[in-house]
């Protein structure tokens, strides 16, 4: 149940039965990615990079990571880090955002999970740029460490898989528009 550590495992099994395998093979190697992520918990964010740098090698797309003090912060830095790329003339193909939120004992959290998220789905729709969403939303710690190991959910490694499906999508939608 939502809120039980002790089901860790269950959960897991749960989230492995649903992660359907992509069919989609479009060739996106030679892609650049961007990688935002919020720094406000180091050890978990750590952890939650690492199952994405596993799934953007594996893909072979390069990619460049900005840092950021906290989730509400990552949209407004993937908007600027778009511009700024496509000014110079290298524009990103996909961005993944990576962060953690963990409830704590003001509404502090439904504000920065919730506006987070919808900033972030705003981007991806008004830039037409794939974007997978890792920022994790928490009850406690434990629940946050469960999710960002690649070991075990690995919310990191979802998060470039989404965001690599939809890159997928798009190149072989419009040809020449990535």
């Amino acid at each position: 149940m939502p809120g039980n550590d002790d089901q860790t495992d269950e959960w897991k099994d749960m989230a492995d039965a649903r992660r359907a395998p992509l069919k989609d093979k479009t060739d996106i190697s030679g892609a650049r990615a961007l990688i935002v992520e919020a720094r406000f918990y180091d050890d978990i964010q750590d952890a939650l990079l690492e199952g994405v740098l596993t799934e953007l090698k594996a893909a072979g797309l390069t990619h460049e990571i900005i840092t950021v003090p906290g989730a509400l912060e990552i949209p407004a830095a993937i908007a600027i880090a778009l511009d700024a790329a496509e000014g110079n003339g290298k524009p990103y193909d996909a961005v993944i955002a990576l962060g953690c939120v963990i409830r704590g004992d003001t509404i502090h959290y439904e504000i920065v999970s919730m506006e987070s998220s919808r900033a972030l789905m705003d981007l991806a729709v008004a830039r037409k740029i794939p974007l997978g969403n890792g920022i994790v939303t928490v009850n406690t710690e434990a629940q946050a460490w469960a999710r960002a190991r690649a070991s075990e959910l690995n919310k990191g490694g979802d998060a470039a898989r989404a965001a690599l499906a939809m890159l997928r999508i798009k190149r072989r939608l419009a040809p020449g528009h990535s």
